[in-house]
Protein backbone atom coordinates (compact mmCIF):
# COMPACT_ATOMS: atom_id res chain seq x y z
CA UNK A 1 0.00 0.00 0.00
CA UNK A 2 2.95 2.28 0.69
CA UNK A 3 4.36 2.12 -2.58
CA UNK A 4 0.99 2.62 -4.20
CA UNK A 5 0.34 5.64 -2.75
CA UNK A 6 3.91 7.02 -3.53
CA UNK A 7 3.88 6.26 -7.21
CA UNK A 8 0.54 7.15 -7.30
CA UNK A 9 1.06 11.00 -5.34
CA UNK A 10 3.93 11.20 -8.63
CA UNK A 11 1.17 11.67 -11.22
CA UNK A 12 -0.07 14.72 -9.55
CA UNK A 13 0.16 17.82 -11.46
CA UNK A 14 3.08 20.53 -9.88
CA UNK A 15 2.31 24.13 -10.07
CA UNK A 16 5.07 24.68 -12.24
CA UNK A 17 7.67 23.12 -14.84
CA UNK A 18 10.73 21.58 -12.90
CA UNK A 19 12.86 24.89 -11.63
CA UNK A 20 16.04 22.38 -12.33
CA UNK A 21 15.32 22.51 -15.95
CA UNK A 22 13.51 25.55 -17.21
CA UNK A 23 13.93 29.19 -16.43
CA UNK A 24 10.91 31.84 -15.66
CA UNK A 25 8.44 28.67 -13.59
CA UNK A 26 6.98 31.17 -11.86
CA UNK A 27 6.16 34.28 -13.61
CA UNK A 28 3.79 34.66 -16.80
CA UNK A 29 7.48 34.75 -19.45
CA UNK A 30 7.50 31.38 -21.45
CA UNK A 31 10.02 29.15 -19.70
CA UNK A 32 13.05 28.46 -21.47
CA UNK A 33 15.36 26.03 -20.96
CA UNK A 34 18.40 26.36 -18.66
CA UNK A 35 21.63 27.37 -20.79
CA UNK A 36 23.55 24.86 -18.77
CA UNK A 37 21.16 22.24 -19.18
CA UNK A 38 20.90 22.57 -22.86
CA UNK A 39 24.38 22.46 -23.28
CA UNK A 40 24.85 19.35 -21.37
CA UNK A 41 22.17 17.32 -23.32
CA UNK A 42 23.39 18.59 -27.08
CA UNK A 43 26.88 17.44 -25.44
CA UNK A 44 24.87 13.66 -24.57
CA UNK A 45 23.00 13.59 -28.08
CA UNK A 46 25.91 14.45 -30.34
CA UNK A 47 27.86 11.23 -27.75
CA UNK A 48 25.17 9.37 -29.00
CA UNK A 49 25.07 10.29 -32.72
CA UNK A 50 28.61 9.49 -32.49
CA UNK A 51 28.04 5.88 -30.80
CA UNK A 52 25.23 5.33 -33.57
CA UNK A 53 28.12 5.63 -36.32
CA UNK A 54 26.08 5.90 -38.74
CA UNK A 55 26.11 9.42 -41.46
CA UNK A 56 22.34 10.34 -40.89
CA UNK A 57 20.73 13.73 -41.16
CA UNK A 58 19.43 14.72 -37.63
CA UNK A 59 16.65 17.27 -38.12
CA UNK A 60 16.51 17.51 -34.17
CA UNK A 61 17.13 17.07 -30.86
CA UNK A 62 14.12 17.24 -28.98
CA UNK A 63 13.03 16.67 -24.92
CA UNK A 64 9.93 15.40 -24.22
CA UNK A 65 8.11 13.45 -21.52
CA UNK A 66 6.74 14.06 -17.87
CA UNK A 67 10.23 16.61 -16.90
CA UNK A 68 8.81 18.70 -20.28
CA UNK A 69 5.40 18.56 -18.52
CA UNK A 70 3.81 19.50 -15.28
CA UNK A 71 3.84 16.06 -14.39
CA UNK A 72 7.42 15.85 -13.07
CA UNK A 73 8.63 14.00 -10.12
CA UNK A 74 11.39 11.70 -8.40
CA UNK A 75 10.49 9.11 -11.35
CA UNK A 76 10.67 11.18 -14.09
CA UNK A 77 14.02 10.56 -16.39
CA UNK A 78 15.31 13.23 -19.40
CA UNK A 79 13.70 11.99 -22.36
CA UNK A 80 16.11 12.89 -25.13
CA UNK A 81 15.10 12.09 -28.95
CA UNK A 82 17.52 12.46 -31.94
CA UNK A 83 15.03 13.16 -34.65
CA UNK A 84 15.77 11.32 -37.52
CA UNK A 85 13.30 10.65 -41.12
CA UNK A 86 13.90 6.78 -41.29
CA UNK A 87 12.68 7.03 -44.88
CA UNK A 88 15.54 8.18 -46.10
CA UNK A 89 17.43 4.83 -45.21
CA UNK A 90 15.09 3.71 -48.57
CA UNK A 91 15.41 -0.17 -48.92
CA UNK A 92 17.07 -0.75 -45.61
CA UNK A 93 14.17 1.45 -43.32
CA UNK A 94 13.53 -1.02 -41.11
CA UNK A 95 17.25 -2.09 -40.71
CA UNK A 96 17.79 1.09 -39.22
CA UNK A 97 15.09 0.92 -37.37
CA UNK A 98 16.65 -2.23 -35.58
CA UNK A 99 19.81 -1.48 -35.36
CA UNK A 100 19.17 2.20 -33.78
CA UNK A 101 16.89 -0.04 -31.33
CA UNK A 102 19.80 -1.93 -30.22
CA UNK A 103 22.16 0.73 -29.87
CA UNK A 104 19.47 2.94 -27.87
CA UNK A 105 19.27 -0.46 -25.78
CA UNK A 106 22.95 -0.86 -25.28
CA UNK A 107 24.13 2.88 -24.95
CA UNK A 108 21.28 3.26 -22.23
CA UNK A 109 22.63 0.40 -20.19
CA UNK A 110 26.00 0.81 -20.72
CA UNK A 111 25.46 4.18 -19.27
CA UNK A 112 24.72 6.23 -16.35
CA UNK A 113 24.19 9.99 -17.44
CA UNK A 114 22.15 12.33 -15.12
CA UNK A 115 21.32 15.94 -15.71
CA UNK A 116 20.46 18.06 -12.13
CA UNK A 117 19.86 14.50 -10.67
CA UNK A 118 17.61 12.96 -13.68
CA UNK A 119 18.78 9.75 -15.31
CA UNK A 120 18.94 10.77 -19.65
CA UNK A 121 17.47 8.44 -21.85
CA UNK A 122 18.17 8.37 -25.34
CA UNK A 123 16.17 7.41 -28.35
CA UNK A 124 15.84 7.65 -32.20
CA UNK A 125 12.63 8.68 -33.19
CA UNK A 126 11.23 8.72 -36.81
CA UNK A 127 10.70 12.27 -37.42
CA UNK A 128 7.75 11.40 -40.08
CA UNK A 129 5.96 9.90 -37.18
CA UNK A 130 3.27 11.64 -35.04
CA UNK A 131 4.61 11.56 -31.57
CA UNK A 132 1.47 12.47 -29.06
CA UNK A 133 3.02 14.37 -26.28
CA UNK A 134 1.82 17.93 -24.83
CA UNK A 135 5.13 19.27 -23.77
CA UNK A 136 8.01 18.79 -26.56
CA UNK A 137 11.26 20.82 -26.91
CA UNK A 138 13.29 21.46 -29.19
CA UNK A 139 17.04 21.54 -27.63
CA UNK A 140 18.65 22.00 -30.86
CA UNK A 141 17.13 24.98 -31.64
CA UNK A 142 16.05 26.05 -28.21
CA UNK A 143 12.26 26.59 -28.46
CA UNK A 144 9.21 25.23 -27.49
CA UNK A 145 7.41 22.46 -30.34
CA UNK A 146 4.52 22.15 -28.20
CA UNK A 147 4.38 24.06 -25.56
CA UNK A 148 2.71 22.21 -22.23
CA UNK A 149 -0.11 24.18 -20.15
CA UNK A 150 -1.06 23.62 -16.74
CA UNK A 151 -4.27 21.61 -16.72
CA UNK A 152 -6.48 20.36 -13.71
CA UNK A 153 -6.31 16.75 -13.54
CA UNK A 154 -9.18 14.76 -11.28
CA UNK A 155 -7.79 11.01 -10.93
CA UNK A 156 -9.88 8.24 -9.54
CA UNK A 157 -7.16 6.47 -7.22
CA UNK A 158 -9.64 3.03 -6.97
CA UNK A 159 -9.76 3.12 -10.71
CA UNK A 160 -5.93 3.46 -11.19
CA UNK A 161 -5.68 0.50 -8.46
CA UNK A 162 -8.10 -1.61 -10.21
CA UNK A 163 -7.29 -1.23 -13.63
CA UNK A 164 -3.06 -1.87 -12.40
CA UNK A 165 -3.86 -5.08 -10.24
CA UNK A 166 -5.47 -6.35 -13.60
CA UNK A 167 -2.66 -5.66 -15.54
CA UNK A 168 -0.29 -7.29 -12.77
CA UNK A 169 -2.74 -10.75 -12.30
CA UNK A 170 -2.21 -11.16 -16.26
CA UNK A 171 1.70 -10.80 -16.16
CA UNK A 172 1.77 -13.02 -13.09
CA UNK A 173 -0.17 -15.25 -14.48
CA UNK A 174 1.21 -15.38 -17.81
CA UNK A 175 4.64 -15.75 -16.39
CA UNK A 176 2.92 -18.94 -14.08
CA UNK A 177 1.31 -20.66 -17.00
CA UNK A 178 4.82 -20.06 -19.26
CA UNK A 179 6.07 -23.82 -20.03
CA UNK A 180 10.15 -23.44 -20.50
CA UNK A 181 9.64 -26.68 -22.15
CA UNK A 182 8.06 -25.28 -24.79
CA UNK A 183 10.22 -22.14 -25.47
CA UNK A 184 8.22 -20.84 -28.40
CA UNK A 185 4.68 -21.20 -27.11
CA UNK A 186 5.98 -19.27 -24.18
CA UNK A 187 7.85 -16.57 -26.49
CA UNK A 188 4.25 -15.83 -28.55
CA UNK A 189 1.97 -15.55 -24.82
CA UNK A 190 4.65 -13.20 -23.59
CA UNK A 191 4.60 -11.02 -26.79
CA UNK A 192 1.17 -10.64 -27.29
CA UNK A 193 0.93 -9.49 -23.38
CA UNK A 194 3.77 -6.87 -24.28
CA UNK A 195 1.43 -5.71 -27.48
CA UNK A 196 -1.90 -5.82 -25.33
CA UNK A 197 -0.22 -3.29 -23.35
CA UNK A 198 1.46 -1.38 -25.87
CA UNK A 199 -2.19 -0.83 -27.66
CA UNK A 200 -3.97 -0.53 -24.33
CA UNK A 201 -1.09 2.65 -23.97
CA UNK A 202 -1.59 4.40 -27.37
CA UNK A 203 -5.70 3.92 -27.29
CA UNK A 204 -5.25 5.85 -24.12
CA UNK A 205 -2.69 8.66 -25.16
CA UNK A 206 -4.49 9.06 -28.85
CA UNK A 207 -8.26 9.54 -26.72
CA UNK A 208 -7.68 11.38 -24.21
CA UNK A 209 -3.26 12.28 -23.70
CA UNK A 210 -1.19 11.68 -21.01
CA UNK A 211 -3.77 11.61 -18.45
CA UNK A 212 -5.34 8.65 -19.64
CA UNK A 213 -5.90 6.17 -17.70
CA UNK A 214 -4.33 3.94 -19.91
CA UNK A 215 -1.20 5.60 -19.81
CA UNK A 216 -1.27 6.45 -16.30
CA UNK A 217 -1.22 2.35 -15.47
CA UNK A 218 1.09 2.03 -17.87
CA UNK A 219 3.61 4.41 -16.13
CA UNK A 220 2.57 2.80 -12.64
CA UNK A 221 3.45 -0.36 -13.87
CA UNK A 222 6.70 0.63 -15.51
CA UNK A 223 7.41 2.01 -12.33
CA UNK A 224 6.62 -0.87 -9.69
CA UNK A 225 9.11 -2.51 -12.02
CA UNK A 226 6.05 -5.26 -13.31
CA UNK A 227 7.23 -4.42 -17.24
CA UNK A 228 10.82 -5.29 -16.77
CA UNK A 229 9.42 -8.45 -14.78
CA UNK A 230 7.89 -9.34 -18.30
CA UNK A 231 11.18 -8.51 -19.88
CA UNK A 232 13.58 -9.86 -17.48
CA UNK A 233 11.42 -13.34 -17.79
CA UNK A 234 11.26 -13.30 -21.48
CA UNK A 235 15.04 -13.13 -21.37
CA UNK A 236 15.42 -15.87 -18.95
CA UNK A 237 13.40 -18.40 -20.90
CA UNK A 238 15.58 -17.45 -23.85
CA UNK A 239 18.96 -17.82 -22.21
CA UNK A 240 17.66 -21.52 -20.94
CA UNK A 241 16.55 -22.26 -24.31
CA UNK A 242 19.93 -21.29 -26.05
CA UNK A 243 22.14 -23.17 -22.94
CA UNK A 244 23.38 -26.58 -23.45
CA UNK A 245 23.10 -28.47 -20.24
CA UNK A 246 26.54 -29.85 -18.73
CA UNK A 247 26.66 -33.65 -18.50
CA UNK A 248 27.24 -35.08 -15.06
CA UNK A 249 30.77 -37.33 -15.39
CA UNK A 250 30.22 -40.13 -12.77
Amino acid sequence: MEEFKKILSSFQVKDTLNPKIWTNVDNEEQSKMHPEVREALLAIANEFIEFLNVDIFVSDVTMTGSLANYNWSNFSDVDLHIMYNFDEAGEFKEIYKELFKMKKTLFNSTHDIQVKGYEVELYVQDSSEQHISSGVYSVLFDEWINEPSLEEVSIDERKIKEKVEQWMDIIDMTIEDSDSDDFQSSIKMIEKIKDRLKDYRSAGLEREGEYSYENLVFKFLRRNGYIQKLFDFANQLTDKNLSLEQEVVE
